[in-house]
């Protein structure tokens, strides 16, 4: 969009604002003292923190000058001005990820003082000309066409060049899109796919380079022992056959030697290399313009060059130069090399190989012409199985029954199984080498149009090239000479070699510079690519291979490169090392693609490439190619690549640092949640499809810090990381004083979350005070569909000190804000005793008393606690409370019938209690509790006061519950417990209590008068926690774990201090307890 910029100057005040000076074109600079040399924030990697805001220089003595521009003080303290903006933006240079190698103080200099980058041409063109074109294209592609015929190659290759064509438009949308430093298609796929994939990605990259330097040195030892000098071979053949086996020995001897010249020329100096580079062009330049001149020369002039066949089978020259069986010397015949090689005498008596006995001897040109009409001939396939002889098609031939294919005989034979995926696998290494381009990107005057442009015409004329090759070789080539790989027919010499003009040492010489060129450009970049990867952070055991020399030379990654290439060396075989880095580099191109299609597709504002000719289908199209060729090719490698891919994309998960990179997962994402957001109801939810989403209340200390760790380890046992967690807390002040406080209790938290294992959101809330904040975080955490349903906070131990963290006003208020809001409440009482996640228990129980019906919630949660390891081997008792009048067997076997049907396993046991009198003791516990209330609501005490009013109260409890503890120790009559009704029992029962009543309660309140005058409705209330925790105790002071239902708290609120009195004497003497406080709707259902 283009955009008009208007540079207005700014008239001094007239009050006195004259300018003292030039105007200053830089934001000022940190104040002295500070670190001048901190890092920026952000991850770590250069490349990715921003070079103009926060990076100011100037001095303070001259930060404000100009008094025009006062009223922004306070701003240019971290923003610069925009001049000082624009200034760094056109003095920015794009330093690469690799390693730049320090020369001489001179070259230093002249590197500094160079004049504008490489142009399209230079910069980017010939490079990828000279990574595509090489060892495929001289060696295999003649072959290729004889095996798969015209047609067929013509449909490999236009396949294969649709893949690079379609990946090079999403690359250049990718590198258009902001800079590029070097590292190509890691660093572009890492920023747009995030480090999971940018690692995974980047690793396969780099081994799939890592293997073309192998290929490339396999095939530098292929021309020189087969073409250049076949008798440096160290390794002979032992005996017929044996050919192949001793040419895998000496690849296998002369790669290994290769490759390690090869690397010491690279650990020396890449300077040497970059040198050459000019050389190793040149000669594929030279190679390919000799293929087209003697192309046009052979449709006026074909070369003599004489194929010799036995019937339609081809013949190799290797072993004797006359085509025929006799030939005639001193007026008579004598027999010929080739007769020899069949028989085993000069006379016709002696026994000769059948099949030469019956066919003739024929001689054909193996280079007829462009003009000659071969190619009709060599439009269809010709694929064979291994050991197959190369035969012609359309030439006689006498078939011999029940022939043995000995050793030894002249034949030219298939030395692989040829099929049409195989031949794909080979050939798509040929097309690799788009990424030359981008990966100088810090070397081009103008990378936004040179990349492009640069690419996409190298891969359109090696293109042109593959295809025009492949129609002209099957129109001037005998087929059985196409399919001759190696050139037996030839006498040993190079196929493609024979086409050329003026001589076929032009191709052999050339190929084999090239080939040694392109092994040397692999083992300089593959060790930078691994050295990007391992300082990026993100995958820890490599990064040891960031390091190097002292002038940053990458010599672990150079030694780790030369030990993986030396594994392809070892296999030997061109054809079978191709396959392997295929796969590597598709899949490369594969995220390439995909980058590019879902960072148009989420539109995200930063995506704003300059190349605009892309679209987000044909970046679809060329990753379903770049996936379908994978399997094409090979299934079993395709298959082994993306299970390494994926090993390594979970190591970075598991086990890698945290990147922002801004990249498009992270935008996938967000997209996802959004979506999923919008379509999740805002209703309740099915009772099938409920489960705990968990509001964690957390309590900081003076220093931020958590004070009960183990409510989270409870929490992760509950959640086992499923559904929703928010661990929320509240810092009471105002948010601008507490703004480094409350980041500090976030990173507390968080950190304390990954320990604990909870997976789930921070949430944490600055309000005036504390009961405001646990409201609103009640009201407010969670977004949309996705609220919490569900609140678990610790039991307030000091809720009787009125002036405590956490008094007891704050927390029935919040029992009444979840009840109001329909939420369930889960209070873990004596929560430091609760186990953490190492620990594990062998047995117990963990036992629920059901109270009252709370919509089932009692009964899931001991189901979700057994799914974890801690309470995994607890067995779940249920105890319900029987009344007076209630069948207590008929409720057992009704429970039993519910929980069956709820397939939850767990014991059942009915509790009968007794209607009997209120002891003394609960008169005392209630008279104690009304005058500690009384007191501290009529005394206006002091901090010391109360404290130590409230410590006498608690003597007096202390007091209390030991002589509870003496009744328990002798029972009387009146606190019996009855496990078994009957009408007898029941009628006694009532008469006796008709009879003592009276008489009872005169004899309690002779012991003392002021009992008369307690509250009757805090008697009872009293009287049932005492006689509930009673009966709790007895049957499950050795359990694990108790679930109790939770009372509500009162309608009227002068009585919640006694509430909390209630609550803490129905739980005294348990080691666990969880309240639970159900949210008034059914949470389990018996339906499928």
């Amino acid at each position: 969009m283009p955009t008009n910029f208007t540079v207005v100057p700014v008239e001094a005040r007239a009050d006195g604002g004259q300018d003292e000076g030039p105007e200053q074109t830089e934001a000022p600079g940190p104040p002295e003292g500070g670190e001048p040399n901190c890092p920026s924030p952000g991850d770590g990697n250069p490349g990715e923190n921003s070079p103009f805001i926060g990076s100011v220089e100037v001095d303070g003595e001259r930060a404000f000058e100009r008094k025009s521009m006062a009223l922004f003080e306070e701003e240019m303290d971290s923003n610069p001005m925009v001049s000082s903006l624009l200034n760094k933006l056109a003095n920015y240079t794009n330093l690469s990820q690799g390693v730049a190698e320090h020369e001489e103080a001179e070259d230093s200099r002249r590197r500094l003082a160079r004049g504008p980058g490489m142009g399209t041409f230079i910069g980017v063109y010939l490079p990828c000309l000279q990574n595509i074109l090489g060892v495929i294209l001289f060696l295999r592609l003649t072959w290729i066409v004889g095996v798969a015929g015209v047609l067929e190659a013509f449909l490999i290759v236009s396949v294969c060049c649709t893949c690079t064509m379609l990946t090079a438009i999403s690359m250049s949308a990718i590198a258009t899109n902001g800079v590029v430093p070097a590292g190509g298609s890691y660093y572009m796929i890492s920023r747009s796919l995030g480090p999971e994939f940018g690692g995974a990605v980047g690793l396969c990259f780099y081994l799939g380079t890592t293997f073309a330097g192998a290929m490339y040195i396999l095939g530098t030892i292929e021309i020189f022992l087969t073409y250049i000098s076949p008798s440096a071979a160290i390794v002979r053949a032992e005996g017929p056959g044996g050919e192949a086996t001793a040419m895998l020995h000496n690849m296998r001897v002369y790669g290994t030697c290769t490759l390690a010249l090869m690397a010491a020329v690279v650990f020396v100096g890449v300077k040497y290399v970059n040198k050459l580079a000019l050389v190793f062009l040149a000669c594929v330049v030279l190679s390919i313009l000799a293929i087209y001149a003697g192309v046009v020369k052979t449709a006026f002039d074909p070369p003599d060059i004489p194929i010799c066949l036995l019937g339609n089978r081809t013949l190799s020259r290797r072993s004797f130069d006359v085509c025929a069986k006799v030939h005639a010397a001193n007026n008579g015949s004598t027999t010929t090399a080739l007769w020899d090689l069949f028989c085993n005498g000069s006379t016709a008596s002696i026994s000769c190989d059948q099949y030469f006995v019956q066919n003739n001897v024929t001689e054909i040109q193996g280079i007829p012409g462009v003009v000659s009409g071969v190619l009709l001939d060599n439009l269809w396939s010709a694929y064979a199985d291994k050991g197959a002889f190369v035969e012609k098609r359309g030439v006689p031939s006498v078939p011999v029954p029940d022939e043995s294919r000995a050793g030894g005989l002249p034949y030219v034979l298939t030395d692989i199984m040829t099929y049409f995926t195989m031949l794909v696998g080979i050939y798509f290494p040929s097309v690799t080498g788009i990424m030359a381009g981008s990966n100088r990107s810090g070397d081009l005057k103008d990378a936004q149009k040179s990349i492009p442009t640069g690419t996409i015409l190298a891969i359109v004329t090696t293109s042109f090239i593959y295809l025009s090759c492949i129609v002209l070789f099957g129109a001037c080539i005998e087929g059985v000479i196409l399919r001759d790989k190696f050139g037996e027919a030839l006498q040993g010499n190079l196929v493609i070699g024979m086409l050329a003009w003026p001589s076929p040492w032009v191709i052999v010489i050339g190929s084999f510079f090239s080939t040694c060129g392109a092994g040397l450009q692999s083992l300089t970049g593959a060790p930078r690519l691994l050295q990007a990867i391992a300082r990026d952070g993100i995958i820890p055991f490599l990064q040891v291979f960031g390091h190097g020399k002292a002038n940053g030379e990458p010599t672990w990654a150079l030694l780790l490169t030369a030990l993986i290439c030396e594994t392809g060396i070892l296999i030997a075989s061109l054809d079978s090392v191709a396959p392997i880095l295929s796969m590597f580099f598709l899949m490369c191109y594969m995220f390439v693609n995909l980058a590019c299609a879902l960072q148009t597709l989420l539109r995200t504002p930063n995506w704003r490439p300059r190349f605009k000719y892309y679209h987000w289908t044909l970046s679809f199209l060329g990753m379903s190619l770049c996936f379908a060729l994978m399997f094409v090719c090979s299934w079993y490698y395709a298959l082994c690549a993306m299970l390494i891919a994926g090993c390594i994309y979970k190591y970075i998960e598991y086990r890698g640092a945290e990147k922002e990179w801004g990249d498009g997962i992270r935008g996938l994402s967000l997209n996802a949640a959004r979506y999923a957001l919008l379509h999740v109801e805002h209703g309740p939810l099915h009772t099938k499809n409920w489960r705990p989403q968990v509001l964690v209340m957390l309590n900081l200390d003076a220093e931020q810090r958590v004070k009960h760790p183990r409510l989270l380890s409870f929490t992760s046992q509950l959640k086992a990381g499923k559904g929703l967690t928010i661990v929320g807390s509240v810092l009471e002040g105002t948010f601008l004083d507490k703004r480094a406080d409350a980041q500090q209790a976030e990173e507390n938290i968080r950190a304390l979350m990954g320990t604990e294992k909870a997976k789930g959101f921070c949430q944490l809330v600055v309000s005036s005070n504390l009961r405001d904040g646990m409201s609103h975080l009640i009201q407010s955490a969670g977004l949309g569909g996705m609220k919490h349903n569900t609140v678990l906070m610790a039991w307030p131990e000091a809720w009787k000190r009125e002036d405590g963290p956490f008094s007891w006003k704050n927390f029935v208020d919040t029992v009444r804000d979840t009840t109001a809001a329909q939420q369930a409440l889960l209070v873990a009482k004596n929560v430091d005793l609760f186990p953490q996640n190492q620990e594990r228990f062998s047995d117990g129980h963990i036992d629920v008393w059901w109270i009252v019906h709370d919509g089932g919630l009692l009964m899931l949660l001991p189901f979700l606690l057994r799914q974890h390891k801690v309470w995994r081997r607890c067995q779940m008792r249920i105890f319900t409370v029987a009344q007076v009048h209630d069948n207590s067997i008929q409720m057992k076997k009704d429970l039993q019938t519910f929980l069956y049907h709820l397939r939850i396993s767990a014991e059942v046991e009915v509790v009968e209690m007794v209607e009997n009198d209120i002891s003394a003791f609960t008169y005392e516990r209630t008279l104690v509790m009304e005058q500690r209330s009384q007191m501290l609501k009529q005394m206006q005490l002091s901090k010391t006061e109360q404290e130590r009013e409230a410590q006498l109260i608690h003597d007096r409890n202390t007091i209390s519950h030991s002589a509870m503890a003496a009744r328990t120790q002798a029972p009387s009559t009146l606190d019996k417990v009855q496990m078994t009704w009957t009408k007898e029992k029941l009628v006694a029962e009532k008469h006796r209590h008709k009879d003592a009543g009276v008489s009872g309660f005169r004899d309690l309140f002779s012991l003392k008068p002021e009992w008369g005058n307690l509250d009757q409705s805090n008697v009872r209330r009293m009287h049932t926690a005492v006689k509930l925790n009673g009966v709790v105790l007895d049957k499950s002071q050795d359990a694990q774990l108790v679930l109790l239902n939770m009372p509500g708290p009162p309608k009227n609120r002068q009585g919640d201090e006694n509430y909390m009195e209630f609550l803490e004497v129905l739980t005294e003497g348990l080691n666990r307890v969880l309240l639970v406080r159900g949210s008034g709707r059914e949470v389990v259902t018996i339906y499928s």
